[in-house]
């Protein structure tokens, strides 16, 4: 992968409407969200999605680090900061700008010792280091939603070469995208065919889970009674996706396995 070190040219905007901060990149196309009267909570889908890694792992000390490629409005951080308190964050952000506006009008954290912010493109910094993580969360496009070096598979065989031996990677695809198909090949080919594709939310986003460590055997009732306490205990409302997932015959066996 060639190196990308500087930061795009394109705008970075602020809507709001119905109680709901937006961030957008030059466009009308959402790449972050925040209800301002919950700044914690998961307010788009496929953000929710994304957490659902915390489902396929037993519960307790998991995940102990993160490590976010692309920031946007800062919401997957902001909610493992609030709620997963022994868990160190690292998110990777290619526009400075989008640091500067996550934390003045998106209420990001201001607490290096939890959550470091690196600027600089996320290909390079997993080219570029050693360091493991428990949960590699891929969240990042441009403009016209395009992800790029990000959706490559020297990428996700760089990402897989960080997990710890029970880490996870976590991808946002776009489902509805002509190259869906090629994504979610680049990403079974660099993980040697361990993943799980959850199928489309409303809006269209697809959430893929990798792994190369310790196998992920979790039954369908082990699902269900850890979405019910993360509903009583997170406010994240998971069960949806469980019912979303049994729908397309994800668990053999009655388990889901990676």
């Amino acid at each position: 992968m060639k190196k990308r070190s500087s930061a795009p040219a394109h705008s970075v905007d602020i809507s709001e409407e119905s109680g709901v901060r937006y961030l957008h990149f030059g466009s009308e196309w959402v790449q972050g969200a925040m209800r301002v009267a919950r700044p914690w909570s998961l307010e788009l889908a496929y953000t929710r999605e994304m957490m659902a890694g915390l489902l396929l792992r037993p519960n307790g000390q998991w995940p102990r680090s993160a490590l976010l490629i692309g920031l946007g409005a800062g919401s997957l951080a902001k909610f493992i900061y609030r709620h997963l308190p022994d868990c160190r964050i690292t998110a990777v952000e290619i526009n400075p700008q989008v640091e500067m506006i996550a934390s003045h009008y998106f209420k990001l954290p201001d607490d290096p010792l939890r959550l470091e912010v690196v600027i600089g493109c996320g290909a390079d910094y997993m080219l570029s280091g050693n360091r493991q993580f428990d949960y590699i969360l891929v969240d990042g496009f441009d403009p016209d939603a395009r992800a790029g070096v990000l959706d490559t598979e020297p990428f996700y065989q760089a990402c897989r070469s960080r997990l710890s031996d029970d880490g996870l990677l976590c991808v946002n695809l776009l489902g509805r995208n002509k190259g869906f198909e090629a994504s979610v090949a680049r990403i079974r080919q660099a993980f040697d065919g361990r993943t799980v594709i959850f199928p489309s939310c409303d809006s269209g986003n697809t959430i893929a889970f990798a792994t190369s460590g310790k196998h992920v055997e979790v039954s369908l009732d082990d699902m269900r009674a850890r979405a019910t306490q993360f509903k009583k205990d997170l406010k994240l409302d998971l069960l949806p996706t469980i019912t979303r997932l049994q729908l397309s015959n994800a668990f053999p066996e009655g388990k889901l396995q990676i």
